[in-house]
């Protein structure tokens, strides 16, 4: 039986403390928060007590505001844990759900993520490896353009020394007109007939002393100056070597990205390098159709150059190659220009420059083969001889007359080395009228040159002679004062 004050037997003091409480309530208001606490407590919880009576006898027990509070404490964590076993245990399979639904999302938010991922990196990787064989194709071809000009440029080298090209000296004094007689022409044989000059005179005459493969636009030479040689390759090969240092280096420049990539890959570093230094080995390449066209343009001028030479001899150049061309034989199938591509490289404008070149290349070789049939070297040293009579109208030595000269006649030391002009074969060696010992030399295609006057002759008929080579000694025989 439980009973707050019962009246059978008060508590000491219970009564009075439950009926004071809300006077000590409000003369508490200074009290701490612990004592307000303990207060409530006592106020909430006051004390009860419990009489049990059994066989006559009466006890009782007393619960105080502390052991009230604890077991009510007790009691609802007891209900709590209750109420909570009791929700899990009948709401189970739903929050088992919800959790795994939660789990499920996560998961494909992450998968969804890492494809993501995957597909940026096959992307980014996929750019990388195409600016990577662009840059490799366009370097190869690069080396295929750097390869091909390299062999051009033996092969005009050997066209400059087949010759005699020089790539500097002083200029020579200008050609005389010369008249190349055909063998058996009426009015007999020539002392020597041969220009007065060298051909070494032409190469500063027209100014195509070396060949000059520089991408800019080169000022052709004067005629008394000293021309520049340039080395394509060296400045090539530097350029090259530079360019592919550079591959790694990080550049901040704007570039245009590759078809198909991204603004965002674009950006990447690796990427802008490789697509930087493939359009700027791009650009060299584009400047190799430009040094085409101007070795082109100094091949043509050794061609001009070599055209006016052999007219200056009184020869028709064209007339003369197509007698070389109808002795050699040249023929095959026409075939455009713009049908030929050159191994390794794709480029048609610069297959169009390097053939074009090529073929101006040719017109000099051609030319080249038909000026060494030519004589025109001096057959004496220049420094030891002087020119004593020329080629043309002149006042006969010994009449006083006015009479044709069909040669030209150096005065010099007796006994001399005299050499043959150009190679050949020896038709005649012996003393002939007024050239007395004479050598005449036949060099093929209608060419003759005869050496007379001289003191000894050092050849017999039909040996062949090459350009150089001795065939007699300075004399005075014949003729001759």
């Amino acid at each position: 039986m439980i009973a707050p004050g019962a009246a059978g037997e008060m508590p000491p003091g219970g009564g009075t403390g439950a009926q004071n409480a809300p006077q000590k309530s409000s003369e508490m208001k200074a009290a701490t928060f612990l004592e307000r606490v303990w207060a409530w407590v006592h106020e909430t919880f006051p004390e009860r007590q419990i009489y049990i009576r059994s066989d006559g006898r009466v006890q009782f027990f007393t619960f105080g505001p502390s052991l009230q509070a604890t077991l009510a404490g007790l009691t609802l964590i007891f209900l709590g844990w209750v109420a909570f076993a009791t929700v899990n245990v009948i709401f189970k399979d739903r929050i088992i759900a919800a959790k795994d639904h939660r789990y499920q999302q996560m998961q494909q938010a992450y998968e969804s993520r890492v494809a993501d991922l995957q597909i940026s990196y096959d992307e980014l990787n996929g750019a990388l490896v195409g600016a990577e064989d662009r840059f490799k194709a366009t370097a190869d071809a690069l080396q295929a353009k750097q390869n091909a000009i390299a062999g051009f440029l033996g092969r005009a080298t050997a066209a400059q020394a087949a010759v005699g090209i020089r790539g500097a000296g002083p200029a020579p004094a200008p050609l005389p007109p010369l008249a190349m007689l055909p063998a058996g022409a009426q009015g007999g044989s020539m002392d020597v007939v041969s220009p007065q000059a060298s051909a070494d005179s032409f190469d500063a005459e027209g100014g195509f002393s070396s060949l000059t493969m520089m991408p800019e636009p080169a000022a052709p030479q004067p005629r008394t100056g000293r021309p520049v040689k340039a080395s394509f390759l060296d400045t090539a090969t530097q350029k090259v070597a530079a360019l592919f240092q550079a591959v790694g280096a990080r550049l901040h420049m704007g570039v245009t990205a590759p078809a198909g990539t991204s603004a965002a890959y674009a950006q990447h570093p690796a990427l802008r390098a490789l697509t930087q230094q493939t359009e700027r080995v791009a650009a060299i390449g584009r400047n190799d159709v430009q040094l085409m066209a101007q070795t082109e343009k100094a091949l043509g001028m050794g061609v001009t150059n070599l055209r006016g030479v052999m007219r200056r001899t009184g020869i028709n150049p064209d007339s003369f190659a197509r007698k070389i061309s109808a002795r050699e034989g040249i023929g095959g199938p026409e075939i455009p220009l713009d049908q030929v591509r050159l191994e390794g490289i794709s480029d048609p404008h610069f297959t169009r420059a390097y053939l074009g070149a090529a073929a101006v290349l040719e017109q000099l070789n051609g030319l080249s083969t038909a000026l060494s049939h030519v004589p025109l070297s001096l057959p004496v040293s220049a420094a030891s001889f002087d020119k004593s009579s020329g080629f043309g109208a002149r006042v006969d030595p010994f009449t006083g007359r006015y009479a044709f000269h069909p040669g030209i006649d150096f005065a010099g030391p007796w006994g001399s080395r005299v050499q043959a002009t150009a190679p050949g074969k020896v038709v005649f060696a012996g003393y002939r009228g007024g050239y007395g010992n004479m050598v005449e030399i036949d060099h093929g295609l209608g060419l003759h040159t005869r050496y007379g006057h001289l003191s000894s002759i050092h050849v017999r008929a039909g040996a062949a002679v090459a350009k150089g080579m001795a065939v007699g000694r300075v004399g005075n025989t014949g003729r001759s004062t």
